[in-house]
Order: structure tokens, then sequence, then C-alpha cells
């Protein structure tokens, strides 16, 4: 009974994995058919050395961290705000969760354009409308930028997570804490947070698995750009395969970014069996 799923997962995963990692070991270009050779590790050996490898690195992490502490700090502040009793609450939890639907390539375009346009993008209106000098986003600190964009798409999918677990928190004990005489932030500190850290802990596995390849931010705002600032792993695969047609390269960096990810999500996913158990 379970055969037909098994056969379409092996068709779907696994046969083009195993065509990747084929293609990883030829020297193969689109722009010159017929002259593929087997190579062996020379594709990884020039992906590793490529100059911009290093830098795509670290700007993978960079990007990954920096939309992770963003995301969840922002998201136990947001979930904490909109578990208060207020006036039109269903309508504000809507408005809050409603970025994470749009899809990222309108939601960069949104942001290049509309915000962040040093000629007339509504930051820009705003510094000029206080006598400073409007500033260029993209140009000046063009990760921080993305950074920015995809936060603000992932902030409303951690909310949202972490308001769940907030709701199911024993406000039996808050109140006995709060007749102890312990503050606000005593309580926050000492059953708010250790109630949400096993939520935390998924909401840091799962976007960190997608984070992991974006794509499309950086594309539409600035092209990985300027030079290689905002170029990462996902990006870098690409330049190789798509503006280069070097199918081999982009194959072998492919393959990095797999085992990359996959070393991250075993990383995530002890962390999380530890704090199951805890």
């Amino acid at each position: 009974m379970l055969s037909p799923a098994v056969i379409l997962l092996f068709l779907w995963m696994i046969v083009p994995l195993a065509m990747t990692v084929y293609f990883s070991f030829l020297r193969f270009n689109l722009l010159m058919p017929g002259t593929e050779e087997f190579t062996g590790f020379e594709n990884y050996l020039y992906f590793f050395t490529d100059p911009s490898f290093w830098p795509a690195l670290i700007n993978t992490l960079t990007l990954v961290l920096g939309v992770l502490v963003i995301t969840v700090v922002g998201g136990v502040a947001l979930a904490v705000l909109l578990d208060q009793p207020m006036w039109g609450q269903g309508i504000v939890r809507i408005l809050v969760i409603a970025p994470f639907f749009i899809m990222p390539s309108v939601s960069a375009l949104v942001w290049k354009n509309m915000l962040m346009n040093p000629v007339n993008g509504l930051f820009a209106s705003m510094a000029r409308g206080l006598g400073l000098e409007p500033f260029d986003f993209f140009a000046e600190a063009p990760l921080a930028s993305i950074i920015a964009i995809v936060a603000w798409q992932w902030l409303p999918f951690a909310t949202l997570i972490l308001l769940t677990a907030l709701q199911s928190l024993d406000q039996e004990q808050m109140e006995a804490a709060e007749m102890d005489g312990a503050g606000w932030f005593w309580r926050f500190l000492h059953l708010t947070i250790p109630h949400l850290m096993r939520s935390i802990t998924v909401v840091v596995l799962i976007q960190t698995i997608f984070l992991l390849s974006v794509f499309a931010e950086i594309l539409v705002t600035t092209n990985g750009g300027p030079g290689t600032a905002s170029t990462t792993l996902t990006f870098l695969v690409y330049m190789q395969s798509m503006l280069q047609f070097d199918v081999g390269l982009g194959s072998a960096g492919g393959i990095v970014a797999v085992i990359l990810a996959n070393i991250v999500a075993i990383f995530l996913m002890r962390m999380i069996g530890r704090n199951l158990e805890a």
C-alpha cells in the first residue's frame, strides 16, 4: 500500500539529487554541448577556491542569524502584545500576519520601489522632511536591507507560532507569582520565556531551513551586488548555473548548499530533542 508514495518520493527527490551529484563531477557547460568530460572533484575544488565562495558563505550565515534574531525577539514581543485584550483584536492579528502571505518577489518590489528608493521612496521623503540626506539602502547597506525585508516577511510566522504557545500558558501560575510579589518583568523572564522555549526552537528550525534558500529578494533588489556584498550561496549557484551556463559548477555548489543545510538541520534537531526532554 505504501509503494506508490515511496516510488513518487523516490522519483521526486532521489532522482534529481542523484543527477545533481552526477553533473557535479562533470565539466559540463550548456554553451559547449558535446564537450562533457569527467573531472572528479575539480568542480568542488574550484567552487571552494572561488573568491566569491567565502563571502557568499558569510553572507548566508549573516542573513540567517540576522533574520532569526529579529523574528524571534520581535515575535515574542508581538505575541505578548497581541495576547492582551484590546478592541479589534481579531483585525489587528490579521494585519500582523498578512505579510507572510505576500509573495517574496512582490514584497521585495514594494520595499525597493516604495519604501527604500533613495529618490522617491517613503524613507527618502521622511529624511528630506527632517532635513536629512536620503540614504541609499541597497547601495550602502545591501545585506542589511535584505535582512530587513526577509525579517518583515517571516516575523508574522514567528508571531503566530509564539502567540499560539502563549495562549496555553497556565494563568494560575502567573496569578500566583503576582500574588507573591513578582513584577511583570520577573514573571515574563521566569514563566513566559521558559514556556515559549520549545516554540522558539521550532521557529528557529523551520525558518533556518527556508532562510538558507532565500533567493527572490536578492534577485529583485540587489542582484547579488554591489560586487558580492549581498551574494549568498543560493545566488552564487544561480549565477554559475543560469548566468554562466556551467552546470557542473552549479551542481557542485548545490551539493555544498545541501550539505550545509543538513548540518544545520541536524544540529537544530538535536537542540529540539534536548528541549523536549527537559
